[in-house]
């Protein structure tokens, strides 16, 4: 963009222009050509503005928090829950020694009709006195990193684990992990029931 010189009549209608405005109190209208900008000052009451931090090229930027990490996964949030059960019960089921009671799949369902079969396969298990059931929701869709839509993905393995702390469900279930991988791994769930009173 080229800069053009300003004409002494369009500098004389400005100056007319810029003295019948009204001044702000404390403030001076300074209508010479070409002056330098000056910094704006902060009206009472106002915090100032602080600067930005000068800065190298190829310089790291100085972390100031950690909160831009991305949140947890289930598997992590799964993996960092305290135990409920017993520990040495609970050691041979994440290392697949222990063999699932029962197992339901709920591979392919949505959401609307996956929530009902696991309610009903849960009270169910307990009913019949078992303790170890395995689900299988699937690992879902393989994140596509050039996706310029972010999608859901794998809906029902980030909703089952939230199904079974809630009601009905969370009286009846004492522990939830991640399967061994002879069991599905990160596409199932080991369920651990509680006694049945």
């Amino acid at each position: 963009m080229t800069r053009r010189r300003v004409k002494p009549e369009e500098l004389e209608l400005w100056q007319t222009v810029a003295r019948s405005i009204e001044r702000r109190a404390g403030r001076e209208l300074d209508l010479s050509p070409r002056s330098t900008p000056r910094k704006p000052q902060p009206e009472p009451g106002e915090t100032p503005v602080a600067p930005l931090p000068r800065f190298t090229i190829g310089e790291k930027h100085p972390s100031r928090n950690e909160s831009h990490l991305p949140p947890m996964s289930v598997s992590d949030r799964l993996a960092q829950a305290p135990v409920h059960m017993d520990s040495k019960a609970f050691g041979r089921m994440k290392r697949g020694k222990l063999v699932p009671e029962a197992r339901i799949d709920l591979h392919g369902m949505t959401l609307d009709q996956a929530h009902p079969e696991l309610v009903r396969f849960i009270m169910t298990s307990q009913a019949r006195g078992l303790r170890l059931v395995l689900v299988i929701t699937g690992k879902g869709q393989r994140h596509d990193p050039y996706d310029p839509m972010p999608l859901r993905r794998g809906v029902l393995k980030q909703q089952v684990p939230q199904w079974l702390k809630m009601a009905p469900l969370g009286t009846m279930v004492l522990q939830v992990s991640e399967a061994h991988l002879r069991h599905g791994g990160g596409g199932a769930y080991y369920v651990y029931l509680r006694k049945r009173r």
